[in-house]
C-alpha cells in the first residue's frame, strides 16, 4: 500500500484550484484498517527558497521526501491573481469543501457501521441489522452524486440506526459481564470451607 503526497500552492480551498508543485508516493506502508495509519508531513524552506517536503508513516518510521526548487513557485503577479481568484470564488469553494467533508464523514460512517454490525454477531437483532444495512446502502448511493443536504440526511439516518444497534450491543455486554460476575461469586461460595460443630472428648475422662 502507498499514499500519494501532493504539494500545491495557492489560495483556493480545493486542491483543483491551486498550482501543483510536485507529488510523490510514500510506499511500503503495511495494510491497516481505515483511519489507523498516521502520516506526518513536514515542510522545510531554506534560505534559497527550496522547499523540502517529508512524509513519514508514524507506525513504521518509513519516509519519503521531495525537494521543490524556488523556480517552481509563483511570481508576484501570479500570487496576486490567485488571491483575487480565491476571493471571487470563496462561496463556491466553501460549498465544495463542505460537500467533500460531508462525503468523507458519510463514507467513514458507512464503513464503521458495517464493521460494527459484522463484529456484533447475534448481539443485534435482525430487524436492527437490516435497518443499519439499508441505511449504509442509502449513504453510499449518494456519496458520488448527492448534494450536501442529501448526504447529511442519509448520514444522520445511518447514525440513528446505529444508535439503536449500539444500545443492543451495550446491553448484551452488560448481561455478559453480570453473568460472569454471578458465576465468579458462585465459585467463590463453593470453595469456602464447610464449618461443622463437633464435641471434643477428653480421653482421660473417658477412662
Amino acid at each position: 500500500p502507498s499514499v500519494e503526497i501532493h504539494v500545491l500552492q495557492g489560495e483556493r480551498e480545493m486542491a483543483s484550484g491551486n498550482k501543483s508543485l510536485g507529488k510523490f508516493q510514500l510506499t511500503g506502508i503495511p495494510p491497516a484498517p481505515r483511519g489507523i495509519p498516521q502520516i506526518e508531513v513536514t515542510f522545510d524552506i531554506d534560505a534559497n527558497g527550496i522547499i523540502a517536503v517529508t512524509a513519514q508513516d508514524k507506525g513504521t518510521g518509513k519516509e519519503q521526501k521531495i525537494e521543490i526548487k524556488s523556480g517552481s513557485g509563483l511570481s508576484d503577479e501570479e500570487i496576486k491573481s490567485m488571491v483575487s481568484d480565491a476571493e471571487a470564488h470563496a462561496d463556491e469553494d466553501r460549498r465544495q469543501r463542505e460537500l467533500a467533508e460531508a462525503r468523507n464523514i458519510g463514507e467513514n460512517a458507512a464503513y464503521q457501521a458495517e464493521k460494527a454490525i459484522a463484529d456484533a454477531g447475534d448481539k443485534v437483532d435482525q430487524a436492527t441489522k437490516d435497518e443499519v444495512e439499508s441505511a449504509v446502502k442509502d449513504v453510499r448511493s449518494v456519496l458520488d452524486t448527492g448534494g450536501l443536504d442529501e448526504v447529511k440526511a442519509k448520514t444522520e439516518a445511518l447514525t440513528a440506526a446505529m444508535t439503536k444497534a449500539s444500545e443492543q450491543i451495550y446491553a448484551a455486554a452488560q448481561s455478559e459481564a453480570q453473568a460472569s460476575s454471578d458465576g465468579s461469586a458462585g465459585d467463590s461460595s463453593a470453595d469456602e470451607e464447610e464449618v461443622v460443630d463437633a464435641e471434643v472428648v477428653d480421653d482421660a475422662e473417658a477412662k
